[in-house]
């Protein structure tokens, strides 16, 4: 890519993430009472998280099966409370334990 694609797509990107946040600021001329509409607010950047995540978690490694299992075990770490060091930890381990197991010659 050459200097000046890079910066029209620079420059698009920021056009649209200030466009993004700036309308609900201009179209919302008082404060949201809707308790539908604030907790579907409340929870958008979880969800763009989630969605951004998830994909590169599966195709982070060369094969699925152990990208697939240390996804699992993130999961299983995070839903019973361990801290963000103790998930990304034993996730890494699931992954590499998972990688040797299914890459190992028989």
């Amino acid at each position: 890519m050459n200097d000046k694609g890079f910066w029209i797509y620079l420059l698009i990107l920021c056009g649209s993430t200030y466009l993004i946040r700036a309308i609900p600021f201009a179209a919302a001329r008082k404060k949201i009472t809707n308790t539908f509409i604030r907790s579907f607010l409340h929870y958008i950047p979880y969800t763009v998280l989630a969605a951004m995540t998830f994909p590169a978690a599966l195709y982070a490694t060369d094969n699925v099966i152990s990208a697939a299992a240390g996804l699992a075990v993130g999961m299983i770490f995070a839903l019973l409370g361990k801290g963000l060091t103790t998930v990304a930890v034993v996730s890494c381990l699931g992954v590499f334990i998972t990688d040797l197991i299914v890459s190992s010659p028989l």
